[in-house]
């Protein structure tokens, strides 16, 4: 059991030799700005459109849009991660 809590201790130890790029700071500076459920609403109004396009019988824009969705929905949980615990 100590040598899992050493290789814990480890990986902990090495991650904090890197530091975020420039990037994903200013991406993370400018989407913490936005409320937490702009992403919700987005991913709901991707999929209205989508259903929307596929009833229409755009079936290929409707799966394309609709495939926006969970992205969507990823990128706001990792914008409530940054809110909550920081990105560094």
């Amino acid at each position: 059991m100590s040598t899992a809590m050493e290789a814990l201790g480890n990986r902990k130890g090495s991650r904090e030799q890197f530091g975020e790029g420039e990037i994903a700071k200013t991406i993370e500076q400018r989407t913490a700005q936005l409320p937490s459920d702009t992403f919700l609403w987005a991913a709901a109004g991707a999929a209205v459109c989508s259903l929307g396009l596929q009833l229409t019988g755009a079936q290929k824009l409707g799966n394309f849009v609709g495939q926006w969705v969970p992205s969507i929905l990823i990128v706001g949980l990792y914008n409530k991660l940054v809110k909550l615990h920081g990105s560094e």
